[in-house]
């Protein structure tokens, strides 16, 4: 759970001034600084950035009245505007998820200095 918590404010706090890509940041950082197996941290991970994203845009689905989204479920051709907030929130999460991971995986495998 402090993972996830983690992610969340630190993804959002960098989403505000850099790139969308730099949710996997803390994804990477945390994942390597908390102890947690490798499925746990990529659900703790997951979870962290389909809430925000996902939330993100549920929030601007009913701000501006669906517009942007509908506009973007036509052009996409998905048909529900709710499913363009479900599949970004999935891609979000896909993203921290695998980046968390990551930082997982590194930290578990043995190293060998020659």
């Amino acid at each position: 759970m402090l993972l996830s918590a983690l992610i969340l404010i630190t993804a959002f706090l960098l989403n505000l001034f850099l790139p969308w890509w730099s949710i996997a940041v803390p994804g990477l950082i945390f994942g390597y600084l908390l102890d947690e197996k490798a499925l746990t941290s990529f659900g703790w991970g997951f979870l962290a950035l389909f809430l925000l994203w996902g939330g993100q845009s549920l929030y601007i689905h009913f701000a501006n009245d669906a517009i942007l989204s509908t506009r973007i479920a036509e052009m996409l051709s998905v048909g529900s505007p709710l499913l363009v907030v479900l599949i970004t929130g999935i891609i979000g999460g896909l993203v921290s998820g695998s980046a968390t991971l990551t930082g997982s995986l590194v930290k578990e495998t043995p190293r060998k200095f020659v």
